[in-house]
């Protein structure tokens, strides 16, 4: 999902909305009261915050067989924004975005001494410094999102998860250094 609209993006920039399409994305389909379980939060915060993500396309109602329930699941498992054309509230999303993966990856630091062997040595953490064009930029992040593609279609039930298989968070980021750098 590629977001140009500046009200969708203010939309997402908010903390426990990144958290619901995050939970929902690994979950599956679930009500406001399950989200607000997982979450630490309140039914109605998670109902609210539901609807604000479905009033810009970000979840769609899951089909139920109760019908008392209303679950929810995530539209498109990944979503996209240019800050170069959103303007502020692009600026807004991307800043809330990095803080949290900021803070995940802070986390990880302070969990990886006890976590399991496997995990902690499969872990990465890298950067690489390369000169490139802004076309081969982006022939590099689409190259590296079609690497990622077999894994992806797992979250939607189209293939097979492995019964040892962990969530994993991979960001990708690729940034033109400043050119005084």
């Amino acid at each position: 999902m590629e977001i140009t609209d500046p009200r969708a993006m203010r939309a997402l920039a908010h903390p426990l909305r990144l958290d619901l399409i995050d939970l929902l994305g690994r979950i599956g389909p679930a009500t406001a009261a399950v989200c607000a379980r997982h979450l630490g939060s309140t039914q109605a915060s998670c109902s609210f915050h539901l609807r604000q993500l479905a009033k810009y396309g970000y979840v769609v109602q899951a089909e139920s067989e109760d019908q008392r329930e209303r679950p929810w699941r995530v539209a498109d498992l990944r979503q996209s924004w240019s800050a170069s054309e959103g303007g502020v509230a692009a600026a807004e999303l991307e800043r809330v975005f990095i803080e949290r993966e900021a803070v995940r990856l802070l986390d990880w630091s302070q969990a990886r001494p006890g976590a399991p062997e496997e995990w902690r040595s499969a872990a990465f953490l890298s950067g690489v410094t390369a000169p490139l064009t802004a076309r081969e930029l982006d022939e590099v992040g689409e190259r590296l999102l079609e690497v990622l593609a077999p894994y992806i279609v797992r979250t939607t039930g189209q293939a097979p998860v492995p019964e040892d298989a962990r969530f994993v968070r991979i960001l990708l980021t690729g940034t033109p250094l400043p050119e005084d750098s």
